[in-house]
């Protein structure tokens, strides 16, 4: 059984019908499942989502209608960053299922504290593919094993539970530390930046011109008649 629960009901509106009653409109879909209308309380299922996120079970009520899902897609609100919609997927425990996990990066990196480095962290998820139960929420990353510039940290150094299958590529880089930049180095930065503004500048210069010749052209043409 999960340890994520939510109640919902059929909905036959208009989404944004159903937001206008506070509610979250869904559609939930699945193999051999007929796709089916939703919508849940906005503030309970905004509460569940903080914790399963996408990689956790929720076990949905619908009337008289239990069945396992997992939250496959959203939609956010361009302005306000809500939650405006949501795909569920209608889970078979028995078939294997793609699923997108978290990494959650613990621990300190002695060459952040100790070398003044950078922590760089390009990938926040990788993809695999397992049985529902099977299915783990998240994977640790250990930061403390990067103490010096050297090392780093690959998809490929992740334990992964017995049944789990990495999709990702092994080798794609998780986790790594930049050495910071020396005086010459930021001198040479900044000698590139008012380089950069310069050049703006005089070719600003060289737009305006043309339209203040023609607007002396025009002043001049009016004093003649």
């Amino acid at each position: 059984m999960s340890d994520f629960k939510i109640k919902a009901e059929e909905r036959t509106g208009k989404p944004h019908i159903t937001r206008q009653a506070g509610k979250t409109p869904a559609v939930v879909y699945g193999n051999k499942f007929e796709n089916l209308s939703i919508a849940m309380d906005k503030r309970e299922f905004e509460k569940l989502f903080k914790k399963a996120g996408t990689s956790n079970l929720i076990d949905m009520t619908v009337g008289d209608k239990k069945f396992k899902t997992l939250v496959h897609d959203y939609q956010l609100d361009p302005i306000s960053g809500v939650i405006i919609h949501v795909d569920f997927m209608k889970i078979n425990m028995k078939q294997k299922i793609h699923a997108e996990i978290p990494l959650k990066f613990v621990g300190e990196s002695t060459a952040v504290i100790n070398l003044e480095g950078s922590l760089i962290n390009p990938v926040d998820s990788v993809e695999i593919e397992c049985l529902p139960a099977d299915l783990p929420s998240d994977f640790e990353i250990d930061l403390s094993v990067l103490d010096d510039f050297e090392k780093n940290i690959k998809i490929s150094d992740i334990v992964l539970p017995e049944g789990v299958e990495l999709l990702s590529d092994p080798e794609e880089v998780i986790a790594f530390v930049q050495e910071p930049r020396s005086d010459a180095e930021l001198e040479a930065l900044d000698e590139e930046i008012v380089e950069d503004v310069d050049s703006i500048e005089v070719d600003n210069a060289g737009v305006d011109a043309p339209a203040e010749e023609g607007a002396e052209e025009k002043s001049e043409e009016k004093k003649e008649d």
